[in-house]
């Protein structure tokens, strides 16, 4: 790496810091902020996914912060232990990845600070909750249309986002049975015939592909490929090394073919691909204003995510290519849409030509840019690290 993006990385990183200052505190309770301006609210998932960035700053007006926020959302989580969607409104209900999102981050943040039993009786509920997710009663997640973190998306059935977050919580909590049913059952092939026979399982495993399935449920699924989810999966261990370098080398030679179809025009991988195209079986009439090809859900760059895949890289000994990844993510987050700001830190850019397309000063970009950094620089995985290495002890 030349000293030239050595010098734009800390350059990133102290604007990063600077955006998360700024959001630590919005106008709703006092709780952060999801965007510097176009999200002033306290939304659940975006936070939560922030903690993994905001905890390696070690900052602790952030760390107060994060930890009002996991307050906020124990007394705001329902009597049967679902989490909302947003900090302050308890009434604001339905998503699917909010409460595994909440239990992965408080369990980083007992990890970070020391708290052992910080929030229990709000994390044994939501516990309790998230075993009811399960429609075959074993341990796999399911989850409704659009319940994720992908609004304007499909997702159905057993879901790989939202599976890899329910292993790595598991982990973290030490309730390695249950990781060890739920790894074993991701690890099972989608069914692709007519029909399903009587006790046997679908899982996530694609025939003739290395990477994980976007979804399943009995004899239907996609096989389009999920960047957040299947970096999670390396992250987290779900996919043994050879796997995870297996994935990680398609990822890279497929985004290589998309260059040179001009349907990508920056150095990292859209969040999903291949893009959904009108006519296409999958294609939904929302997407033709919300979703279109390339843009938001439908093949979005979104660096939050391209962090989570940066660490993924470093958790497969993938170095030298996170080191470039983490470079090339550093000049993505410098454009910003509406703002005069050094670095924007945008929601999401169009990938056929990486201009910035959400809102600026997005807490989740700036948090995970500072993670990506953060594994880089310490040729570690905070918080994952351990979970792979009980993993790959269990086997």
């Amino acid at each position: 790496m030349g000293k030239r993006q050595k010098d734009l990385i800390e350059r990133a990183k102290d604007a990063a810091l600077k955006v998360l200052l700024h959001n630590a505190h919005g106008p709703y309770r006092g709780l952060p902020r999801t965007a510097g301006w176009g999200y002033p609210e306290p939304y659940t998932r975006d936070i939560m996914v922030s903690a993994l960035g905001i905890l390696t700053t070690q900052n602790k007006k952030l760390i107060r912060s994060l930890g009002r926020c996991l307050e906020a959302l124990a007394r705001s989580q329902s009597r049967l232990g679902h989490i909302p969607s947003l900090a302050h409104d308890r009434y604001d209900r339905g998503a699917s990845d909010c409460t595994p999102l909440f239990l992965l981050a408080t369990a980083a943040f007992r990890q970070a600070t020391g708290e052992a039993d910080f929030l229990c009786q709000a994390v044994q509920k939501a516990m309790v909750w998230m075993e009811y997710q399960s429609p075959s009663d074993i341990v796999l997640v399911g989850q409704l249309p659009t319940s994720d973190w992908r609004d304007e998306q499909w997702v159905v059935g057993y879901g790989l986002f939202v599976n890899t977050v329910v292993y790595a919580y598991l982990k973290m909590f030490g309730q390695d049975k249950r990781a060890s049913l739920l790894r074993e059952m991701m690890g099972h092939f989608t069914i692709n015939a007519e029909r399903q026979h009587r006790h046997v399982h679908e899982g996530l495993v694609l025939r003739r592909k290395p990477y994980y399935a976007l979804w399943s449920y009995k004899v239907y699924g996609s096989e389009r490929f999920d960047l957040l989810g299947n970096s999670l999966a390396i992250l987290s261990g779900i996919a043994a090394p050879s796997r995870a370098r297996s994935i990680i080398k398609w990822i890279e030679t497929e985004c290589e073919g998309l260059r040179r179809s001009e349907e990508l025009a920056v150095e990292l991988p859209p969040n999903f691909f291949p893009y959904i195209n009108s006519g296409d079986p999958d294609w939904m009439p929302r997407y033709s204003k919300y979703n279109q090809p390339g843009e938001y859900h439908n093949g979005g760059i979104w660096p939050f995510v391209c962090g989570f895949y940066i660490a993924a890289l470093v958790a497969a000994g993938r170095q030298p290519l996170a080191e470039k990844k983490l470079a090339a993510l550093a000049a993505l987050v410098r454009p910003a849409r509406a703002h005069d700001v050094e670095f924007g830190f945008n929601e999401w850019c169009r990938a056929q030509d990486g201009t910035p397309q959400g809102e600026d000063w997005q807490t989740w970009s700036a948090a995970m840019f500072l993670y990506a950094a953060a594994c880089v620089e310490q040729k570690s995985t905070p918080f994952f690290d351990r979970i792979r290495d009980s993993t790959a002890t269990a086997e």
